[in-house]
């Protein structure tokens, strides 16, 4: 087997395992972000590298929309503001970029998605904290083991696997999942 059949065969065999492991977290998350939504909140999403284009794409989904036209729904990626981001890492410090942003633009009720791969990113960690410090709920997305970020979620969605390719593949899944199976619910809601 070549290193490319190889890499085909172990995200085969760990998005088997997601589809059996994690639908009905996926579900739950879903249901919470739409709770979040219909009451009025909005989504924030962060993380570093990889997990950073993936707060983004969670965001652009959103705001943007899925398969079917639907309303813009409330959502902001605190990775993507460059001059906020390194006047925060450069006044506070790297591992304070998100809990401060979480600080000035989260509201009780809202809906933080955190997003690190090993679940020990200290900045991710962080604005999870103080996410919940600030009545928020937290879905967590991370690898297999949860890191320090599982003991600060609400949801956690831990992708079976501990190679971040893999991670970041079932990751991107995921995003898709939570939007096929929310997108109802907000059409729903909205004819309600």
């Amino acid at each position: 087997m070549t290193i490319i059949e190889q890499v085909f065969a172990e995200h085969a065999a760990v998005a088997a395992r997601a589809a059996q492991e994690l639908p009905p977290v996926l579900g739950r998350i879903a249901t919470a972000t739409h709770a979040c939504l219909h009451a009025g909140g909005k989504v924030l999403a962060c993380g570093n590298g990889g997990s950073a284009a993936h707060a983004q794409h969670l965001v652009a989904e959103l705001v943007g929309r899925f398969r079917e036209e639907r309303r813009a729904l409330a959502g902001i990626a605190l990775t993507a503001d460059t001059a906020t981001l390194t006047a925060l890492g450069n006044d506070y410090g790297y591992e304070r970029i998100f809990a401060r942003q979480v600080e000035a633009l989260a509201q009780p009720g809202d809906l933080l998605f955190a997003i690190s791969t090993s679940g020990n990113s200290a900045n991710v960690v962080l604005a999870a904290r103080r996410a919940r410090e600030l009545k928020c709920s937290v879905v967590a997305l991370t690898g297999a083991q949860g890191g320090q970020l599982a003991a600060h979620a609400d949801l956690l969605l831990a992708a079976p696997s501990s190679v971040v390719a893999r991670i970041q593949e079932m990751h991107t899944l995921c995003i898709h999942v939570i939007f096929e199976a929310l997108d109802p619910l907000i059409r729903q809601s909205d004819m309600s």
